[in-house]
């Protein structure tokens, strides 16, 4: 007998743009529940995070992407890579474009070169359209029409339009088998987003060079206990980070860790007990071996 036709739709969306466009806010929005961590300072995505949303008829594989950027050192390097990798193994790319800040020439080639890695479907999601004045719409939606996909105006906060944006990108799938079990929306370990929740207290409550000189990793996870005991490293590049991120007899570092288990104990819907160290990693943003062993891939053709 002939194999039965596949009535489902499965596939790959590459969220990407430029940072602080509102790709996590966005994914966030798909999935109905926080995943990527969000701040108002851009380069807050170093990775990339997966949001699974499934419908009766398809599942939607999206890929939050790193801001496309000029490179300036390895970590920069390896955020680039993601975007672009999540770009070369996309079956539909969601360009997301704020719509508050035209892109300047510099910027809109660098998008343009980026896109030219994929010939899957471009969805433009044109964002932050409850706060963009008409002229600005206006202009970004010329602009993303030169691109050639589909444009959606949309507000990733207000969940302006966002269905209607989800429904066209379910359609452009491919037929095919549902890639994860109905229901998963993520495919990262707790681990990985207990890390980065508290990485993003750091950016809430940190400025100038702090923010982007600490990187998290979970030293210990144990969860058949009561509460649950989590004990994180945050490695910074020099003593004087350090002082800064512990602070006066430690008040620092303990505020951060007090909003961070608030946060993860929303995410995990248990009561954690939660531990924070601060290290010195030397030049941890431009050293290879550093960063593979913080869970950071950098490209071979990266010095």
């Amino acid at each position: 007998m002939p194999p039965e036709p596949v009535t489902t739709r499965a596939g790959y969306v590459a969220l990407v743009g430029r940072p602080n466009a509102g790709k996590s806010t966005l994914l966030n929005a798909f999935v109905g529940q926080k995943l990527s961590i969000v701040t108002e300072r851009a380069q807050t995505t170093w990775q990339r995070v997966t949001g699974i949303v499934t419908t009766e008829d398809a599942q939607m594989i999206f890929l939050d992407t790193p801001g496309l950027l000029e490179v300036r050192d390895l970590l920069q390097r390896s955020m680039m890579g993601a975007a672009l990798l999540a770009l070369s193994e996309a079956d539909v790319v969601l360009l997301v474009i704020d719509a508050t800040r035209p892109l300047g020439e510099d910027e809109a080639s660098l998008v343009r070169d980026a896109l030219a890695g994929s010939d899957a479907p471009l969805f433009v999601a044109l964002n932050k359209t409850d706060v963009a004045d008409d002229e600005a719409v206006e202009a970004a939606h010329r602009w993303a029409g030169e691109l050639g996909g589909r444009v959606f105006a949309v507000s990733a906060l207000t969940g302006r339009n966002v269905d209607a944006l989800r429904e066209a990108v379910e359609a452009a799938l491919p037929p095919g088998p549902f890639l994860y079990p109905p229901d998963d929306i993520a495919s990262e370990p707790v681990r990985f987003f207990v890390a980065e929740l508290v990485r993003e207290t750091v950016i809430e409550r940190f400025h100038q060079e702090i923010p982007w000189s600490v990187v998290c990793r979970v030293e210990e996870f144990r969860e058949n206990q009561e509460p649950v005991y989590i004990g994180v490293v945050l490695f910074v590049e020099r003593e004087s980070q350090k002082g800064i991120l512990v602070g006066a007899g430690g008040s620092a570092i303990k505020a951060v860790g007090q909003a961070a288990r608030e946060k993860i104990e929303h995410f995990i819907g248990q009561r954690v007990y939660l531990d924070l160290w601060v290290k010195t990693l030397p030049g941890w943003r431009r050293k290879r071996g550093h960063l593979s062993r913080l869970g950071y891939s950098v490209p071979d053709d990266a010095s």
